[in-house]
């Protein structure tokens, strides 16, 4: 399947809601959520049993990408991984256009380097997915949200080089998909939120990509 995944490997998925899913914060934290993640694992387990594949699952809804830092260590430093996925950045525009609260460029990107900086110094050369954050406006006032979205995404592309990780640009492979049968509430709830077609795509595009 893949030339990064090897038996008994631990792969760490880190995000907002998206990543979350609904996902159970108590017990002993194997709660995958109903999204993304819990496709990818389903798939990894049904055509890979014999790898014997771990995923967690540490995505917080809400979270903007100073959040997921405030908590890196806790929720990702602490642990042993092998594979690390981080899919963050729409909440650090929704917030601009909802709540006022600007996260510029530059501290966007001086965030994601930490993510990126921390982790390869605590697990070496440890393989890495970053996943675009994507919006498909199905309301008018989200048209422009697109203005402080991109240069974020631009952002995390240029780091995904930087740093040799492996890119998924979600971004992307949503706009090649809109078509008139099945627009942006196809796809998302609200714009930001998959419906459960939209997290099938996502899984599909996370698979690929390994």
């Amino acid at each position: 399947m893949s030339n990064i995944l090897n038996e008994n490997n631990v792969i760490l998925f880190q995000g907002d809601s998206i990543t979350d899913c609904g996902r159970s914060k108590l017990g002993d934290g194997s709660s995958l959520g109903n999204g993304y993640v819990n496709l990818v694992n389903h798939y990894i387990t049904s055509n890979c049993p014999e790898l014997n594949i771990t995923c967690i699952n540490k995505g917080v809804s809400g979270n903007r990408l100073k959040d997921l830092k405030r908590r890196w260590e806790r929720n990702t430093l602490s642990l042993e991984i092998d594979v690390l996925s981080i899919y963050i950045g729409v909440n650090d525009t929704w917030r601009r256009y909802d709540s006022g609260m600007v996260t510029e460029p530059s501290e966007f990107r001086d965030n994601y380097r930490y993510l990126l900086d921390s982790a390869r110094e605590k697990f070496g050369n440890i393989d890495i997915v970053l996943m675009s954050p994507f919006i498909l406006p199905i309301m008018q006032p989200q048209l422009e949200w697109k203005e402080d979205l991109n240069p974020k995404i631009e952002i995390i592309k240029e780091l995904s080089q930087e740093y040799d990780t492996l890119y998924v640009p979600l971004q992307e492979k949503f706009n090649e998909q809109l078509t008139i049968d099945k627009p942006g509430c196809y796809w998302t709830r609200d714009g930001v939120h998959p419906t459960a077609k939209g997290h099938v795509l996502i899984a599909k595009e996370w698979i690929d990509i390994i």
